[in-house]
């Protein structure tokens, strides 16, 4: 299944894009994308956070399963003063 990637910030910098599409398979969990993600862009394996992700708009967490899933969204983290 195809999933529609989006990358903020300084995690768009490293991956060279702002968005992307990938084929997953079914069953796969955020934190698998990731690793594909972190072979495909290796800036992204370089980071020393773990990005809040989004699917379909909504946070979720890393063991959130993709099947019905159409985009995922990484983040760097968000601060505040």
């Amino acid at each position: 299944m195809v999933i529609q990637l989006r990358f903020f910030a300084s995690l768009a910098e490293r991956a060279g894009c702002k968005a992307e599409s990938v084929d997953v398979q079914e069953g796969s969990d955020v934190a698998q994308l990731w690793r594909t993600l972190e072979q495909r862009h290796p800036a992204l394996a370089e980071i020393g956070f773990r990005p809040l992700v989004a699917c379909d708009q909504s946070y979720a967490d890393w063991h959130r399963t993709l099947d019905g899933i159409r985009e995922v969204a990484f983040l760097p983290p968000l601060s505040g003063g």
